[in-house]
């Protein structure tokens, strides 16, 4: 068949440059993008997003669709396929979400600097906020939403991808705050009951169907290393607490550092035979001096030299919540704070008995410091 007029016309160097640029433009279209990696994060972000607002709150929020015809359109049944969630190792390459968890009654700058500095990406990050009611709470709040206003309206890659903050519907047990007050013998039990229930409702409503790990960190801890998410989790175990240190002055003026957490231990046959002499609502109390109960703290358990083996490990039968990691199934298989007395023990030493009975184990490294701030 004959060539159109046009094309017979046509110069053989102008096809060739036509089907070159015709190859090329094909192979643009197909190829990836270059920023593949930003596009899989907001593809991820995108596919996590809750679809209405009865969705768990560690998912960022996406509008509902507009209404049709007026009439508005009912939200979708959501599947969640749990046996596809990882708890791994290596957290950040197998793309797990972490949410942090903080029963938050004074604001402490360092405590939000320090969160910051953290390595783990911020985009897999969600956080969680209880804050009493009354006096020190709203100053707590006013101050931490400006620090949210700030964070999460700067940099993209320091935002955190969801934040939650409720404020408790109970009073709290104790008015002051102070260190003092917090650690009288006589506040011990109401005071733990009451942080056991702001640290049950906190987590109950925060945590999602794409959590994999949950992490409880104090608001006064003040200091950790940046990769203390990705350390934690390299051990892989299913409750996995450091050790909670505090920096101050000797008698000769030079900074050093003290145990400040006393909850994680390795029980003992003289707690066990207090125990047995105890009414049924009565707890255990560790680092109380009328109440001697032999057990080997993991506080004092510590290298602090230079050259110490920061993975070192041992099992624990009670864990603080100063900093405390703990695998999302942990949570969703029942395992949370008593607020009562728990085999005679409350809050998160009570956390630890109620996890060990359903079958998970407890670690604790004590050679691993985190710091609680000075007051």
């Amino acid at each position: 068949m004959a060539l159109p007029r046009s094309i017979r016309r046509t110069k053989p160097i102008t096809l060739v440059l036509a089907g070159l640029l015709s190859i090329g433009f094909l192979v643009f279209l197909l190829s990836p993008p270059s920023n593949a990696a930003a596009v899989s994060t907001a593809k991820r972000k995108f596919d996590s997003a809750a679809a209405h607002p009865l969705s768990p709150p560690t998912a960022p929020f996406k509008k509902p669709a507009a209404a049709v015809k007026g009439q508005r359109v009912p939200p979708p049944v959501v599947h969640y396929h749990m046996n596809n969630l990882t708890i791994t190792n290596d957290p950040i390459t197998n793309q797990e979400n972490v949410l942090i968890l903080t029963p938050l009654a004074r604001f402490y700058q360092a405590y939000w600097e320090n969160l910051l500095t953290l390595t783990y990406p911020h985009s897999l990050i969600s956080l969680g906020f209880i804050i009493p009611k009354k006096g020190e709470g709203n100053a707590a709040t006013a101050a931490l939403q400006a620090a949210i206003a700030q964070t999460q309206s700067g940099p993209e890659d320091r935002r955190f991808a969801s934040i939650t903050i409720l404020r408790q519907d109970f009073d709290p047990p104790i008015m002051s705050q102070d260190e003092s007050e917090r650690h009288k013998k006589d506040n011990q039990k109401k005071r733990r009951s009451a942080m056991s229930r702001a640290r049950n409702s906190l987590l109950f409503t925060t945590i999602g169907p794409f959590t994999s790990w949950v992490l409880w960190l104090d608001a006064d801890i003040v200091e950790t290393p940046a990769t203390l998410i990705q350390d934690l989790a390299s051990h892989d175990k299913p409750v996995i607490v450091p050790n909670c240190f505090q920096r101050y002055k000797n008698g000769e003026g030079q900074w050093d550092t003290r145990p400040y957490d006393y909850n994680s231990w390795q029980d003992s046959e003289a707690a066990a035979d207090l125990a047995k002499k105890m009414a049924p609502d009565d707890i255990i109390l560790e680092g109380y001096k009328d109440m001697a109960t032999y057990r080997l703290l993991m506080a004092m358990s510590a290298d602090k030299s230079d050259g110490r083996d920061r993975r070192a490990i041992m099992r624990l039968d009670g864990v603080g919540g100063t900093a405390l990691l703990v695998k999302a199934e942990v949570h969703r298989d029942g395992a949370m704070f008593p607020p009562f007395a728990f085999y005679h023990l409350m809050e998160t030493e009570g956390f630890a008995k109620m996890a060990r009975r359903l079958g998970w184990s407890c670690w604790g490294l004590p050679n691993y410091f985190v710091y609680h701030y000075n007051e």
